[in-house]
């Protein structure tokens, strides 16, 4: 995750850092690193324990000597154990006055009371818990776990979001998910975006602003082609910063970075999701986002909330205008199906002149399906150039393999979708 590239930027400032896994972390997890980072060189790895008291003295002892001055997230399910244990031990910390702030229900109905537009929305273990809701609610409706957005799907009738709800609950109760639950929502007509912002003593400064590039494809409503950065003099970002800034206030966000998820509405922007870490995608755009604003990015912004205060001053609080460079992420939208052969395209790809980064964990023997949606996508490409005209050229480039299907080679017996 990005919370890697922010443990790695705090070490190349001479600090040791101290990985505390929550509870359930699986070992894949801890072992996965971005490619950027290498190998992360930690003081000690420590599990949390079963209260409080006994995770924060596992932490002292492995710190041994050395002054704790800092504990954030490194990613979603670090939030809460953070907010616990910063607070315990007395460093920079968001509290815990706000109960469960992570919990997109409880976001909605905190900024709801603070007059800020909010989404309508029911929970549900049981399809009688949310009946009612989906009686009143026009039609479609957004069904997907309320743990995450895997499995999300636009239902359009009671008799879809039954057979959906039912699904998802199965396959919660299959992973053996604590709190299993569903989601419905109302259906949010418009643009999407990601606010970023870092805050240190609730002073808040927005890193950037993206807006998904996503529409129908394979048959699917939700495919998402790419992430575009959004000129900070727009009129749609001085509609969304003050708002999510609104947010940031509402669920008393003082300290730390934060990724919301938003969505513009006819009426207004909409809060979908405040995400209480870096923006993710393992922080492969973080070398777009230093050559957008000229030289930082959310990442070393986090680590100067906390550790470097002249620093943090320095930045503007909003990211500049105009861009000092062009770019954007590129989803890889696969069109067929089948085992991988190879990967042609990739290469190609590594040679367009705007390439910056390729992230995929497609390789041959890989089973491949068409992309329905961002976590079915072949992958994630990072594309900058000072000329946007090379930018756009790349971009149709790929879009025209993907077409062709000349990204993945596959094995025989790979079926097309037109």
């Amino acid at each position: 995750s990005t919370g890697a590239l922010i443990a790695d930027e705090v070490m190349k400032r001479g600090f040791s850092v101290i990985a505390l896994w929550t509870q359930g972390i699986p070992p894949e997890v801890k072992q996965h690193t971005p490619v950027s980072c290498g190998k992360m060189d930690y003081l000690a790895q420590v599990d949390a324990k079963d209260d409080l008291m006994a995770t924060s003295e596992a932490v002292y002892k492995a710190a041994g000597m050395k002054k704790i001055v800092a504990c954030f997230a490194g990613g979603d399910t670090g939030v809460i154990l953070s907010d616990k244990l910063s607070e315990k031990i007395k460093v920079r910390t968001n509290g815990t006055k706000v109960v469960n702030r992570s919990d997109k229900v409880v976001q909605q109905d905190i900024i709801r009371k603070h007059g800020l537009r909010s989404l309508r929305q029911v929970r549900g273990e049981k399809f009688s818990d949310v009946e009612e809701f989906l009686t009143t609610e026009p039609f479609p409706v957004v069904l997907k776990p309320s743990d995450g957005a895997i499995g999300a799907k636009l239902c359009h009738s009671m008799d879809e979001a039954k057979e959906h709800f039912e699904l998802l609950m199965k396959s919660q109760e299959q992973a053996g998910v604590a709190t299993p639950g569903i989601l419905c929502q109302e259906f949010l007509n418009g643009s999407e975006y990601v606010v970023d912002h870092v805050s240190r003593d609730g002073e808040h400064k927005t890193t950037m602003v993206w807006v998904y590039d996503k529409g129908t494809c394979n048959g699917a409503p939700f495919v998402y082609f790419g992430t575009k950065p959004l000129d900070s003099e727009s009129p749609e970002a001085k509609i969304l910063i003050p708002y999510i800034r609104g947010v940031l206030d509402a669920l008393e966000i003082a300290n730390g970075a934060t990724s919301a998820e938003v969505m513009m509405t006819p009426n207004g922007p909409c809060l979908i999701a405040m995400n209480i870490r870096a923006h993710g995608d393992d922080g492969n755009w973080r070398p777009l986002a230093v050559a957008l604003t000229g030289g930082y990015s959310q990442v070393d912004l986090t680590v100067d909330s906390y550790l470097d205060k002249q620093k943090f001053s320095t930045i503007p609080s909003v990211y500049p205008s105009p861009f000092k460079a062009a770019g954007q992420e590129v989803y890889l939208v696969s069109k067929g199906r089948g085992t991988v052969r190879s990967t042609p395209g990739f290469e190609v790809i590594k040679e367009l002149q705007s390439f910056v980064y390729l992230e995929t964990g497609v390789h041959p023997g890989s089973s491949v399906d068409f992309t329905v949606d961002l976590f079915s996508a072949l992958g994630c490409v990072v594309l900058m150039h000072p000329d946007p005209k090379v930018v756009n050229s790349d971009i149709k480039k790929i879009r025209e393999m993907e077409n062709k299907n000349e990204i993945i080679e596959y094995e025989a017996q790979v079926t097309y979708l037109k």
